[in-house]
């Protein structure tokens, strides 16, 4: 008989129909008359109860049915006489594909840390939690990719292997062949990549926005989604080794335009968790942040508040006057914390800000410079509950204004000749952002902690499985 899966399962009224369902038991409960079992195949937070009688079951055919066992159940659809379901299945044939012993299977039913759960995390998309972070988790990656289809964007595959470090930090991944017992040096003593496998230094990719606007100088509009790489040794709940960038890249819009797409296509992922995934924000919600859904709808239905980077500071300031502590200190040409963040999103304005024209110290070489000599025009959106989410500018697209600041930076360009071409050969106004996934994950799921949001997370000390 053809399997149905739970979530159809559970929506069906065609009471009294044979039905087949396969899943991992996730509890068994009874008495000496009938077996109660819950199962669920991944589908659904929900499970489907499996109804079976003990005159039909010997108990000795039942005992392997423990929690984590997988079974294939063929029975009867039935309405359900239980509370919190419609419908159950009166069992006629059960199958045990695979047995869970109860003295070493880790996921008992009782309640876990997250912490513990991250040890095994070969096993934690197996609970209620997880399975719902990791079907939101492929519902954003879906409403990115329709959002941008439908808006006319081409999504651009940049390489993971790279010479170039788009950010100027130099904290990246090498990539090597090399025989690291027995380097090859030069006369200097600097190591020689001539014999590696690309002949030269390489290293995995911290951004793809670089290609991505190469891309956009012949595409238009396009947009990256891929994993990016930072060696950056934090041990916080927000950073990552390894994570997701969402990173469109368009040709011919200024600065309004970069905040109105920030902002509409932010609206778009969140009400799209709204639509598909109300079950699993649901069991969020109650467990672990009941104000996450009031937060959502929050975000969709109110305007950003944009913000110049000077006024912030402001803002920042006179909350200090009036007796507000933050850790780090607040001053004009500081980065900001995302306590500084949070203090304007959540107490100040209490909404989402756009915040723009930052002092040019604190950002990338590439970002636009504005009249004042002292400021670019960065655009990044800052959440409730998160702080920054997306990092946007409009680029500079002048070659001897973007020569120059690389120049005053030092920033090794010597393998980025082809980046500067794009503002020899036909040079545009364009701009663009990067969505960090996972902190979108963050925030639409209302997890703390960032590497609970993506399956395997690699972090300083850190690459099990």
């Amino acid at each position: 008989m053809k399997r149905t899966v739970i979530i159809d399962a559970l929506k069906s009224t065609d009471f009294n129909s044979q039905i087949n369902v396969k899943g991992w038991v996730r509890t068994r409960r009874g008495n000496k008359n009938v077996a109660f079992i819950a199962l669920n195949d991944g589908s659904t937070i929900k499970n489907i109860q499996i109804v079976a009688d003990l005159d039909k079951f010997s108990e000795e055919s039942l005992k392997p049915i423990t929690t984590g066992a997988c079974l294939s159940v063929t029975g009867r659809l039935v309405e359900s006489m239980g509370k919190g379901q419609t419908v159950e299945i009166q069992a006629e044939e059960i199958e045990i594909y695979g047995t869970a012993d109860p003295e070493t299977y880790p996921l008992q039913k009782k309640g876990h840390t997250l912490e513990y759960l991250r040890d095994i995390a070969h096993l934690r998309p197996r609970t209620n939690t997880f399975g719902a972070v990791f079907r939101i988790r492929h519902n954003m990656a879906m409403a990115i990719h329709t959002y941008f289809h439908e808006h006319g964007y081409f999504y651009f595959h940049t390489p993971l292997i790279t010479a170039s470090d788009c950010e100027g930090a130099g904290q990246m991944f090498q990539v090597t062949t090399k025989n690291l017992y027995n380097l090859k040096k030069d006369e200097n003593g600097k190591i020689d990549y001539s014999d590696d496998f690309f002949g030269k230094q390489t290293s995995l990719t911290v951004s793809g926005q670089l290609e991505g606007e190469l891309a956009a100088m012949a595409l238009g509009k396009i947009y990256t989604f891929g994993p990016t790489f930072r060696a950056e040794n934090s041990n916080t709940p927000r950073h990552l080794a390894e994570f997701w960038m969402i990173e469109p890249e368009v040709a011919f819009i200024q600065a309004d335009e970069l905040m109105d797409l920030e902002e509409d296509f932010l609206k778009y992922c969140v009400n799209w968790a709204l639509e598909h995934c109300i079950d699993d924000l649901q069991f969020l919600n109650d467990m672990f942040d009941k104000t996450l859904i009031e937060r959502l709808r929050s975000v969709v239905n109110t305007e950003f508040v944009r913000l110049p980077y000077t006024k912030g500071i402001e803002i920042l300031e006179e909350a200090v006057r009036s007796g507000k502590q933050f850790e780090f200190p607040v001053y004009w040409g500081c980065d900001l914390a995302s306590e500084h963040e949070r203090y304007l999103v959540e107490e100040h304005f209490r909404k989402p800000v756009i915040m723009t024209d930052y002092p040019k110290e604190i950002k990338a070489f590439y970002m636009k410079l504005n009249a004042d000599g002292k400021t670019v025009q960065g655009t990044d959106v800052l959440f409730p509950a998160i702080g920054e989410i997306i990092g946007g500018s409009v680029r500079e697209e002048n070659y001897d204004k973007l020569v120059a600041e690389i120049e005053r930076r030092n920033i090794p360009m010597k393998d980025m000749w082809w980046y500067l071409d794009t503002r020899r050969f036909g040079a545009a106004p364009h701009a663009g952002f990067g969505l960090g996934f996972e902190r979108l994950m963050l925030f639409v799921t209302g997890m703390q902690n960032i590497r609970d949001v993506i399956p395997f997370p690699r972090t300083p000390k850190t690459a099990e499985f």
